[in-house]
C-alpha cells in the first residue's frame, strides 16, 4: 500500500509540504487529509487512493502514473457548481483547504464500473479504428441505437452546467521582453542568469510553484552544494535583478512565429480564497527565446503496465522526495537504463522494501547498479516484465527473460511497480514553430536539431534549446547547455554578452540505455493484446500494429486512425513508444517514420483564460456614437449592428415600433428628417500608391476621381462576389476616403491591410480606420438645405450648400452653423441630402442644433428601418440583404460599376468563370403583390415542377421586403431567374404557414425614378 513518509524515519523526504498546515479535502465525498504543499496526486497516494479513474474506452481501472503535464491518467473534476471544471490533472493541482474532487468516466461508481464490459466483452470489437468500421450497417440503426451510444460513450468527464456563470475571472497581460526562457530548472535558472548578464531584458516561466525542476530529487552537487541550495541562491540573485522577471505556476503554452509566445499563469488555484483573476495569459513578443522544458520519462510496454500502481520509476521517486509519499511497500523496478537505479536507493531509503529491479540490458548499467547490488538489493539483467496481474492495483508480476516469448517466468509478489524505458526531451514548443527534430540512436531519442532550428522572417534562429530539453541528461549537461544557450540568445538580441563559466557539477556518470519497444522481446501479438502505448486515449501495441497492416504507413494518418498521442496527451508519453512500434510493424527505422505535429497549447489551458476579461457586458464591446446618449433619451428602440447599437425607430409614447417606422417614413420624404450614421466606415486610404490600389479593390476606377468628387463603388472578393459598397471621396492628390457599410468597416479594414501586406507589399500606400474619430449625420427630405442655411445664418455665415456650390456627388470642407464639417452631397434615400461629418467631439452638439433649428421645418430623427424602406424604394441594393456571400454585382444590375478600362481588380478573373456568366443565374427585380401585402421576408419563389427530392423548383427568392407607408403598400426586392427579361410575370411565394403569395415583376424603382428629388 502507499503511505506517507515518516518525518522521523527519513527527515529528508517531503521537502516540498509543510506537516505543520494538514489540510482537509473530499474525493468523491469521501473526506481525506493532505498537507499544504501537496498535489492532490500525492495526497490521494498519500491516502492509499491508487485507483483515480476509468480508461476512456475500455473502463479499465487506471491510477497515477507520472507526477507532472505528463499525467494521461489521474483527470478529475474538481470543485461544484459555478466552480466545477472537468478533467483537471491531480499531479498538477496544488491541495488547498475544501478542495473537492471527482473521478471521472464510470458508472455507477468508481469501484463498481459497468463500463468495464467494454474491455471484458467487447475488446475485441473496440479495436483501432472501430468507429469507422462497426457503425455503418444496417444502417437503420443509426439514429436510434449507433448515435445516441456513440454520444453518451464520447469525451472524458461532464461539462459544467451552461445555465452556471463562472464565479472566477480572468485577463490578459501583454509583456515584452529580449530573451524569454522557458523552464525554471537549473538549465533555465542557469539560462536567465547569463542572459541578463549582458543586461537583457529577461522573463522566466516555470509552470510548477517550485523552482530548479527534478535537480533535487535526481541528486548530486552542483558547486559542491546540494542542488536545492543552488537553486534557492540562483532564484534569489535573479528575483533581485531590474531586468529580470520571475513567474512561476505559469506554463509556457505555445511558440508562434516572430518571437510571440503565450504563458499561461494560475494565480489562485492553490489558494481560491486570494482576490483577484484566476488565471492570465501572458501574451508575449520577445526577441530571442530559450527552452528550458526539461525531459519526460517514458513507460515501458508490457502487459497489464496500466494497472493501478504501475508508475514511472522517476515519478515515484518524485512523490518520495518532494511530498514525502511511498506509492507502496514491496516495489518492483523495471529498466533499460541507469536513471531507475536511482530510484531503487531513494524509495529503499524512505523504507520500502525493493523486491528486485530487472534490468533488460543483458550486462546491466554501471556505478548506480553496482551501489544498488552493494545494498542487497536482487538485481536481475537480461529480464523484463512478462505481465502484471490485472486488477484495481498491484498484486503480483510475473518476471522472464527480455530475449524470450514468455513462456518461462517468475511470479513476484509486489504492491507498486516503477518502470524506466529512457528519458525523451520535451520538444513540444521548439516543435511548434517549426524547429525540426533529429534522431539520437545512443539515447533513443528525438531531440532538437540545432542546424534546423525556428527562423524569423530574416531567416535567422530566434529559439535555442537548453538541458535536457536539447538532448542532454546530465546535471553538469545542464547547467553549461543553460548557459551556453542564454548567452547566445542575449548575444542575438543585440547585446553583448560573454560566456560565463557554468558552475561544476558533481554526478555519477551513467552507462548506455538499451531501446526496449516491447517486453519480452519476442512476445506474440496475443500477450500484447494488453499492452499499452497511450494511457488516456487506450491505444495498444495491437492497435498501431493493426494500422501498420491495414495501409496506414504515414505517422499522421496512424494517429488519426488509432488516436495515438491526440487529446490533451500530446504524444508526452506515448509519442516514442507508438512510433518504435509503428516503424517495426513497417520494417523501418524510427527516424524514416518520424515523428507527429506537436500542437499548442502544451497543457490545457482554461476557456476562461482564452476569453479574458471579454465576458458579460465586455464580451462584445458595445459601441456607441457620440449622439447614443439623445437617442437614448429620446425613444430609440435599439438594433444591434455590429458592435453598435442604432436606433431601429424612434417611439413615442402611444405608438408602436411599426407605427413609428411609418411616421418617420413619410416625414422623411415630406419634411425633414435627421439620421445618425456614424457608424459607417470611414477608412483613409493615402500615399503615392493609393490610386493604383483602389483600382485593384474595387470594381470601378477610382484613380481618376477628381478632388472634391465622390464616387459610389463596389468590392469584391477574389472569388468575384459582392462584399461591401460605399461612396468614395477624393480628399486631395494622394489621399482617399473610403466610405463602407457600419458591418463591414472592421473587416474591410483588415481586408485592405491583407492585400497590402501579402501581395503588394511594396505599394506606398497607408490606410487608416478613423470610423470613431467623425460624427456622420445625414440631413435628409425637402427641407434639408433650409435647415443648413438657417444654421449658417444664424452663425453669420458658413459653407456654401446651394446645388451650384455643392453640386450633387461632390464635397466640401468648411463649417456648419459654426461647426467645422465636411459635407458630402449624397443620397441614400433617393431625396435632396447632405451627409454632414464633424469631430466626434461635435457630434451630440450639432445634432442638437439641427433638432432645435430644424423645429420650423418638420424635423424628425429616423432610424435604421426608415433607412431602409427609403433605399427599397428607390432600388438601392443593401450589403446583407442583396448579397450573401453567393451575388456579383451582374446580378444585382451593377455592370456599369465594373471598369472596362481597368486591367484588372480584386474578382475580374472570377467573373470570367463559366458559372458567373451562366444566362440562368437569379437577377435583381422589385416584387408587387397583387393584394398590397408584404411578402415575407426570404421568401423562395417556386416555378414548374419538382426537384429530385419531390420538393417544388425554386426559381428566386425575396431578399428585402417592407411595407411603404409612402406608397400605402408592400415593397419588395428579389433575386429571380430570368427576371429582368419578365417585367408583368406573376410568381407564387408559399409561405411557412400554407398561404400562398402572388407578386408581379416591376422594376426595383417605385419611387422617383428619373431622380429629380435628389438633384434639386
Amino acid at each position: 500500500m502507499s503511505t506517507r513518509i515518516s518525518s522521523s524515519a527519513a527527515p529528508r523526504f517531503g521537502r516540498l509540504i509543510d506537516r505543520d498546515q494538514p489540510v482537509t479535502f473530499t474525493f468523491n465525498g469521501a473526506p481525506l487529509q493532505g498537507y499544504a504543499g501537496d498535489t492532490l496526486a500525492s495526497a490521494l497516494l498519500a491516502n492509499d487512493q491508487m485507483l483515480v479513474g476509468r480508461s476512456f474506452k475500455y473502463h479499465r481501472p487506471r491510477g497515477v502514473v507520472a507526477a507532472g503535464a505528463e499525467e494521461p491518467n489521474a483527470l478529475v473534476g474538481l470543485g461544484r457548481n459555478e466552480r466545477f471544471e472537468p478533467n483537471q490533472r491531480a499531479t498538477t493541482t496544488e491541495l488547498f483547504h475544501g478542495l473537492e474532487a471527482q473521478s471521472q468516466n464510470h458508472w455507477p461508481s468508481l469501484n463498481f464500473d459497468i463500463g468495464v464490459l467494454n474491455s471484458k466483452l467487447f475488446s475485441r470489437f473496440l479495436t483501432a479504428g472501430f468507429y469507422y468500421k462497426m457503425f455503418i450497417h444496417p444502417r437503420p440503426f443509426w439514429k436510434h441505437i449507433y448515435e445516441p451510444f456513440i454520444r453518451q460513450s464520447a469525451g472524458l468527464g461532464k461539462a459544467p452546467d451552461t445555465e452556471l456563470k463562472d464565479a472566477d475571472t480572468y485577463e490578459h497581460f501583454y509583456f515584452f521582453c529580449d530573451v524569454l526562457v522557458v523552464g525554471g530548472g537549473v538549465a533555465g535558472l542557469q539560462a536567465a542568469k547569463s542572459a541578463a548578464a549582458s543586461g537583457a531584458k529577461v522573463l522566466l516561466l516555470e509552470q510548477n510553484a517550485y523552482w530548479g525542476g527534478r535537480a533535487p530529487v535526481d541528486g548530486g552537487l552542483i558547486d559542491g552544494e546540494a542542488p536545492e541550495v543552488w537553486i534557492e541562491k540562483t532564484r534569489a540573485d535573479l528575483a533581485a535583478l531590474e531586468n529580470v522577471t520571475l513567474r512561476s505556476r505559469c506554463m509556457g503554452a505555445g511558440i508562434y512565429d516572430h518571437g510571440y509566445a503565450l504563458g499561461y499563469e494560475r494565480l489562485t488555484d492553490h489558494d481560491p480564497k486570494l482576490f483577484g483573476p484566476r488565471h492570465r495569459l501572458w501574451r508575449i513578443r520577445a526577441k530571442q527565446i530559450v527552452t528550458a522544458t526539461g525531459a519526460v520519462e517514458r513507460p515501458l510496454s508490457f502487459a497489464g503496465n496500466d494497472v493501478p500502481g504501475v508508475m514511472l520509476a522517476s515519478a515515484m521517486r518524485e512523490y518520495a522526495v518532494n511530498w514525502g509519499v511511498l506509492p507502496g511497500q514491496r516495489i518492483l523496478i523495471a529498466t533499460n537504463n541507469d536513471d531507475a537505479y536511482r530510484t531503487a536507493l531513494c524509495l529503499q531509503d524512505a523504507g520500502a522494501e525493493i523486491t528486485c529491479v530487472v534490468d533488460a540490458r543483458p550486462n546491466g548499467g554501471g556505478a548506480l547498479m553496482e551501489e544498488v547490488r552493494a545494498r542487497g538489493i536482487r538485481i536481475e539483467t537480461g529480464y523484463a516484465i512478462k505481465k502484471v496481474q490485472d486488477g484495481k492495483r498491484v498484486h503480483r508480476v510475473a518476471l522472464c527473460a527480455q530475449d524470450s516469448d514468455g513462456t518461462d517466468f517468475e511470479e513476484v509478489d509486489v504492491d507498486a511497480v516503477a518502470m524506466s524505458g529512457g528519458w525523451s526531451p520535451v520538444v513540444h514548443l521548439w516543435s511548434h514553430c517549426g524547429g525540426k527534430l533529429i534522431w539520437d540512436e545512443t539515447q533513443a531519442h528525438f531531440r532538437p536539431d540545432a542546424d534546423r532550428a525556428p527562423t524569423s522572417h530574416d531567416g535567422a534562429g530566434f529559439v535555442w534549446a537548453a538541458g535536457s530539453a536539447n538532448g542532454d541528461m546530465t546535471l553538469q549537461g545542464a547547467v553549461s547547455d543553460g548557459a551556453h544557450a542564454g548567452a547566445k540568445a542575449a548575444e542575438a538580441a543585440g547585446f553583448s554578452a560573454q560566456m560565463p563559466d557554468a558552475p561544476n557539477c558533481d554526478e555519477t556518470v551513467e552507462a548506455a540505455l538499451l531501446a526496449v519497444w516491447s517486453m519480452p522481446a519476442k512476445a506474440g501479438i496475443k500477450l500484447r493484446m494488453k499492452t499499452w502505448l497511450d494511457y488516456q486515449n487506450d491505444v495498444k501495441v495491437s492497435d498501431v500494429q493493426l494500422a501498420a497492416r491495414e495501409g496506414y504507413e504515414s505517422v499522421e494518418h496512424t494517429k488519426r486512425y488509432t488516436t495515438l498521442g491526440m487529446a490533451t496527451d500530446q504524444g508526452k508519453l506515448s509519442n516514442i513508444n507508438g512510433l518504435a512500434v509503428l516503424a517495426d510493424s513497417l520494417g523501418a527505422e524510427i527516424p524514416q517514420v518520424g515523428t507527429t505535429t506537436f500542437r499548442p497549447p502544451y497543457h490545457p489551458i482554461s476557456m476562461g483564460a482564452i476569453g479574458g476579461e471579454a465576458r458579460g457586458e465586455v464580451f462584445q464591446p458595445l459601441r456607441k456614437t457620440p449622439i447614443y446618449s439623445w437617442n437614448d433619451k429620446n425613444g430609440a428602440h435599439w438594433e444591434p449592428v455590429g458592435q453598435w447599437r442604432r436606433p431601429f425607430a424612434y417611439v413615442r409614447d402611444g405608438e408602436t415600433v411599426h407605427e413609428a417606422v411609418n411616421r418617420e417614413v413619410k416625414n422623411t420624404r415630406e419634411n425633414l428628417g435627421l439620421l445618425d450614421a456614424s457608424t459607417l466606415g470611414k477608412l483613409v486610404v493615402k500615399g503615392p500608391d493609393a490610386g493604383r490600389f483602389l483600382n485593384m479593390m474595387y470594381t470601378n476606377m477610382m484613380s481618376n476621381l477628381k478632388i472634391g468628387k465622390c464616387r459610389y463603388g463596389l468590392m469584391c472578393s477574389e472569388n468575384g462576389f459582392l462584399v461591401d459598397d460605399g461612396v468614395v471621396a477624393r480628399i486631395d492628390e494622394d489621399t482617399w476616403l473610403c466610405h463602407t457599410t457600419t458591418g463591414g468597416a472592421d473587416h474591410i479594414y483588415s481586408h485592405m491591410e491583407e492585400w497590402l501586406q501579402t501581395e503588394w507589399w511594396d505599394w506606398k500606400v497607408y490606410v487608416a480606420n478613423v470610423t470613431e474619430q467623425y460624427a456622420q449625420i445625414a440631413v435628409v427630405g425637402p427641407n434639408a438645405r433650409k435647415v443648413l442655411e438657417k444654421l449658417n445664418a444664424q452663425a453669420n455665415g458658413g459653407m456654401d450648400v446651394s446645388k451650384e456650390a455643392l453640386p450633387f456627388m461632390e464635397w466640401r470642407d468648411g463649417t456648419i452653423g459654426g461647426f467645422d464639417a465636411r459635407a458630402y452631397r449624397i443620397s441614400f434615400s433617393g431625396e435632396l441630402s447632405y451627409e454632414i461629418a464633424v469631430p466626434a467631439s461635435q457630434g451630440a452638439a450639432f445634432w442638437e442644433a439641427l433638432i432645435e433649428a430644424g423645429q420650423e421645418f418638420g424635423v424628425m430623427p429616423y432610424g435604421t428601418e426608415t433607412l431602409h424602406i427609403l433605399r427599397a424604394e428607390k432600388g438601392f441594393i443593401m450589403i446583407g440583404d442583396e448579397t450573401d456571400g453567393t451575388v456579383i454585382p451582374q446580378d444585382l444590375g451593377l455592370n456599369w460599376a465594373l471598369s472596362k478600362k481597368k486591367d484588372d481588380y480584386l474578382g475580374k478573373r472570377a467573373h470570367g468563370r463559366s458559372h458567373m456568366q451562366d444566362p440562368d443565374r437569379w437577377q435583381l427585380v422589385g416584387l408587387e403583390t397583387l393584394d398590397g401585402s408584404v411578402l415575407p421576408e426570404g421568401a423562395y419563389a417556386v416555378g414548374g415542377g419538382y426537384n429530385g427530392n419531390g420538393q417544388r423548383n425554386t426559381i428566386g427568392r425575396v431578399t428585402s421586403t417592407y411595407y411603404s407607408a409612402n406608397l400605402g403598400r408592400g415593397i419588395a426586392m428579389g433575386l429571380v431567374k430570368h427576371g429582368p427579361k419578365r417585367m408583368g410575370d406573376v410568381i407564387t411565394f408559399p409561405g411557412t404557414d400554407g398561404t400562398e403569395y402572388h407578386a408581379k415583376i416591376v422594376d426595383p424603382v417605385v419611387y422617383d425614378k428619373e431622380g429629380e428629388k435628389q438633384n434639386v
